[in-house]
């Protein structure tokens, strides 16, 4: 089989590569709408001796270095429809494997949540639909008066890769100041970006809303807590889409308590739902969403269509976009 689809979860595969788009990978590669499971080729191994391409997406199987030798010794890339693939591409690339991810694909609802939260934000929305709907009118009047709207106001993007970016880019029709922290921001990018570079300090004191899109790795783990939310400007914002890992969470709780004029919009926590009783489920300031910022829905055939134009770049020698590189997995979530 020259190419085959890999994945756990035998159901993903037709929810993220279309007909289309399977009826187009079996006439160039051969694909067959069969998935296999780990265990499965664990069973058969022979069967893949002649593999060069597999095909997958959430539910991808992980592999040891010597399992990939011994397993797939034709192979020649990974296309994988989903985001991170920090959890299993690194055995491959150690083989000399190519590795391509639909993690731009994934990026476009994120970003597109994103805005859209962000807009709201400034406007006042969470707040201020809390007390409308309730019927606390005089509370919801006078909260209009504490919210800028999105004219000339700051906002604070942490994380300026492929996710930040977008946000940034797509923050280009509003007019709107935005600052970043990103260590790895070029001053090159940042002026192309039309951004301006700043510390978290400076970032969580002086933007109305911030937006979370850093890299999910050990050094980013914890480093949102107490020091920064303590300096959130009166009726400002946090979201994050990042990764709930990345937040002090019990700092966070402690200051929604304290501050109930700031709002918290999390669709992700640490873990994923938080634990039952957890104060997030009671704080009226705290708004949590069950991690729908990425490919949702008909969202998600996106990222089988990345992979399929991918797939078409490298068996005609073009460039392609969406390789991942072991230098790449230091900094990407």
């Amino acid at each position: 089989m020259k190419a085959v689809f890999l994945c756990n979860d035998k159901n993903n595969p037709e929810r993220v590569y279309s007909e289309d788009t399977r009826k187009e990978l079996h006439n160039l590669s051969g694909l067959e709408n069969s998935v296999y499971s780990k265990d499965e080729v664990l069973d058969n191994p022979t069967l893949f001796k002649d593999t060069e391409y597999v095909f997958s997406t959430w539910g991808m199987p992980v592999f040891s270095e010597s399992e990939i030798k011994n397993i797939f010794p034709s192979l020649k890339c990974v296309f994988y429809g989903a985001g991170t693939v920090q959890f299993f591409a690194k055995p491959f690339l150690a083989n000399g494997i190519k590795v391509f991810s639909a993690w731009a694909a994934n990026a476009v609802p994120v970003a597109e949540y994103t805005v859209s939260q962000i807009i709201l934000a400034n406007k006042g929305f969470f707040a201020m639909s809390r007390y409308q709907s309730v019927g606390d009118l005089k509370k919801a009047a006078e909260l209009k008066e504490c919210y800028p709207g999105s004219f000339g106001e700051y906002v604070g993007i942490i994380g300026a890769g492929m996710i930040g970016s977008l946000v940034i880019e797509m923050l280009k029709s509003y007019k709107l100041k935005v600052k970043v922290f990103d260590p790895f921001l070029s001053d090159e990018k940042a002026e192309y970006l039309g951004v301006q570079k700043c510390s978290l300090d400076e970032l969580f004191s002086t933007c109305f809303v911030i937006s979370n899109h850093l890299a999910n790795n050990s050094e980013t783990k914890g480093m949102l807590n107490k020091e920064y939310f303590s300096k959130m400007r009166k009726y400002s914002t946090f979201i994050n889409t990042g990764r709930g890992a990345q937040v002090v969470e019990k700092d966070l709780c402690e200051i929604l308590k304290s501050r109930e004029d700031i709002t918290a919009i999390l669709d992700v926590t640490e873990p994923e739902p938080p634990e039952k009783g957890h104060p997030f489920y009671t704080l009226g300031n705290c708004i949590l969403t069950p991690h729908i910022a990425g490919s949702y829905g008909d969202e998600v055939k996106r990222m089988g269509e990345y992979m399929l134009c991918e797939y078409k770049k490298y068996i005609c020698d073009e460039k392609t976009e969406y390789e991942v590189t072991l230098k790449m997995l230091e900094t990407m979530a």
